[in-house]
């Protein structure tokens, strides 16, 4: 490698790396609010990765993480329990086959087509998660996978492997999680009562079509 490449390749996977640890926290974003948010330091990490993604995530970061503390967990588990588990009605569902395939459908043809892609970039769910495979968490974690894959092939100059993994990536964002996105926070963020889950939405809508924008 000349010295003119290691010069690009630096940034390139630096911001790799932020890609990574962002897709990775925002997926923890959509489990249940607790207290571990910030005793892990989980937005202050996503600002960091921000700050080397640029384009103005940092400041969104900054405001959620604000709007996390300045909230009781009481009141961020109600509204989270509004927003995507009912019992009534689920104002802004999660799942990839609703936005896809119509508003009542759950574990639909874009499901099975999620979890065959799930496959072949080797992602397993967790045997403790207890909800569909389209979720929003599942595909943002999937999205962390398949950007620790291209950054490993990066690094160890496995060009096979960094070609799988950004063709997996493109797929996921431009077949799945990059056209449902942004009904599903439009949704989120008209529903939610919390200045948390209404920046959430926000962020996630941002960054997510910023990733399909660069496939």
């Amino acid at each position: 490698m000349h010295a003119g490449e290691v010069s690009k390749a630096a940034p390139d996977l630096e911001k790799g790396l932020a890609r990574e640890t962002f897709s990775r926290l925002l997926a923890a974003c959509y489990y249940e609010p607790e207290s571990q948010l910030v005793e892990e330091d989980v937005f202050g990490a996503l600002g960091r990765a921000a700050q080397t993604l640029g384009g103005g995530l940092a400041e969104t970061v900054s405001h959620l993480g604000a709007t996390f503390q300045g909230e009781s967990q009481e009141t961020l588990l109600l509204d989270y329990a509004r927003l995507f588990l009912g019992p009534i009605g689920i104002l802004a569902k999660p799942y990839g086959s609703v936005w896809l395939e119509g508003e009542k459908i759950v574990m639909g043809d874009s499901t099975m087509a999620i979890i065959e892609l799930y496959r072949q970039g080797g992602f397993e769910l967790d045997a403790e998660f207890r909800e569909v495979p389209d979720h929003v968490a599942a595909e943002l974690e999937f999205l962390y996978l398949l950007q620790f894959q291209l950054n490993e092939a990066r690094r160890l100059g496995d060009a096979a492997g960094e070609a799988k993994a950004a063709k997996l990536k493109q797929r996921l964002l431009r077949d799945h999680l990059g056209r449902w996105i942004g009904p599903f926070a439009a949704a989120m963020r008209g529903g939610a009562q919390t200045a948390f889950y209404q920046a959430l939405a926000d962020l996630t809508a941002v960054y997510v079509l910023k990733e399909l924008e660069a496939c």
